[in-house]
């Protein structure tokens, strides 16, 4: 599937109706900047936990996205704890896009089906319609995860990882299917050496970059799995706060003890 920009942010709505379902209606008055988003209007759609803005987008469009919003706050919510209420923009073009992720040019967004900035999900409509509806769920929860757990102080690998850790947990997808790619590298022979670094997730080759979400996101599950999901969340923040090295030594570990048991953790899962 296309994959996610790490643009952040983190702002959370203003409660809705925990029991309405996703409904047609006006702006809150205390969401009256997000008139100003385009000149000619915009339609929204409200979920019970979330809000969907869209610039000349089918409705159909926007309610779907507010019961996935819904569902995939709830996802977020059951790992983070609190109370996740997603705000998504829809605009009607990439250009759109970039302009309101406030970036120059839409090379950052080319082939993306969402990405997390200043507190919201910006969907791209046609990236988003290539995807499953499995997929379409991963991409909003990897990037709501984004919006709600902050990006401070963090290795890309964990920061990434811990995103799609959250996106996969409850998406019923076998590892070697859901790590396609990293599976057919490994079942060649070619096991990965390091945890992904910026140059991974930067690359232009999809097959790279595709394998640089997965080992992130295995480096998580198997912390996950070693130590418990509540450790993860745990590490995760420490790693926020302190760094990550000594999040790292808090579990008896270190950079090269954890690459060392997460690269055996990637052969014994996907050879």
């Amino acid at each position: 599937m296309s994959r996610r920009a790490a643009l952040a942010g983190l702002a959370l709505l203003a409660a809705a109706s925990a029991s309405a379902p996703p409904r047609d209606g006006g702006l809150p008055l205390a969401h009256d900047g997000l008139r100003d988003l385009w000149s000619d209007g915009a339609r929204t759609v409200r979920g019970a936990r979330s809000l969907v803005v869209g610039h000349r987008a089918d409705v159909r469009l926007l309610r779907d996205l507010a019961r996935r919003s819904d569902a995939a706050g709830e996802r977020v919510s059951a790992v983070l704890g609190g109370q996740v209420r997603p705000l998504v923009l829809v605009p009607d073009s990439i250009a759109d896009g970039a302009r309101l992720a406030g970036l120059t040019g839409v090379a950052g967004l080319d082939g993306l089906a969402a990405v997390a900035d200043d507190g919201r999900v910006i969907v791209m409509p046609t990236a988003f319609a290539r995807l499953t509806p499995i997929g379409r769920d991963v991409v909003l929860t990897h990037e709501l995860t984004h919006v709600a757990a902050g990006t401070d102080h963090l290795p890309i690998w964990l920061y990434e990882g811990f995103a799609d850790y959250v996106g996969y947990r409850d998406a019923g997808l076998a590892v070697p299917v859901a790590a396609a790619e990293l599976a057919a590298e490994v079942r060649a022979g070619r096991l990965p050496r390091e945890l992904p670094g910026p140059a991974a997730f930067a690359s232009r080759e999809p097959g790279r970059l595709a394998r640089a979400y997965q080992e992130a996101w295995l480096a998580c599950r198997f912390l996950a799995g070693r130590f418990g999901e509540r450790t993860l969340v745990r590490l995760y923040r420490d790693a926020q706060s302190r760094g990550v090295d000594a999040a790292l030594a808090a579990l008896g570990l270190s950079v090269e003890t954890l690459t060392a048991r997460w690269r055996d953790y990637v052969r014994d899962e996907l050879a």
